[in-house]
């Protein structure tokens, strides 16, 4: 594997963590209802939800149309969940409207169990739902990338869903 997509593995590894503790903290603050977090999100909750999307629609594509990886059909299915929260994001930043928040966690939920499942898939589960694949030859159980011991890209989408889901349901009880 080329070295600047071995290097960019660990780096957004590394960011994957951090969604995961980031969603740990949402929660926490949220579930203790005592919202101190409030004045961080409340003005920059969107906008930090809008470049979390825009950068993970932007890194897919870096892989799969620069660096040729081929997309799997449940790395189609979780962009598929991931690339409109871009568009609706813009137009909720535009527009000032923060109840776009719940769109955003109907589309993030299926988004977490699909990534979740191809985790397991990539962690040697067994298949129980077949793969779909998109005729080019892509295995949803092929790792591209795998740091840490547990990370793979499909975890990293399933800590981005959740924590898109965290935090737009801290942007709508603080609203």
């Amino acid at each position: 594997m080329d070295a600047t997509v071995v290097f960019l593995n660990f780096l957004l590894a590394l960011g994957g963590v951090a969604l995961g503790f980031g969603a740990i903290v949402l929660c926490s603050d949220v579930y203790t209802k005592n919202y101190t977090l409030k004045k961080l999100i409340a003005p920059f909750g969107l906008l930090g939800a809008f470049f979390l999307t825009l950068g993970s629609t932007i890194m897919t594509l870096v892989y799969s149309e620069i660096f040729g990886f081929i997309p799997c059909g449940l790395c189609w299915l979780q962009r598929v969940f991931l690339y409109p929260q871009v568009l609706m994001l813009a137009l909720a930043l535009y527009t000032k409207d923060k109840t776009v928040a719940k769109y955003g966690i109907v589309l993030s939920i299926p988004g977490v169990f699909v990534s979740l499942y191809q985790h397991y898939l990539q962690m040697g589960g067994n298949e129980f739902i077949t793969c779909p694949t998109t005729g080019a030859g892509a295995d949803c159980a092929e790792r591209i990338l795998f740091e840490f011991g547990f990370m793979t890209f499909p975890l990293m989408s399933a800590f981005l869903f959740l924590f898109l889901i965290v935090l737009y349901y801290y942007i709508q009880k603080t609203a």
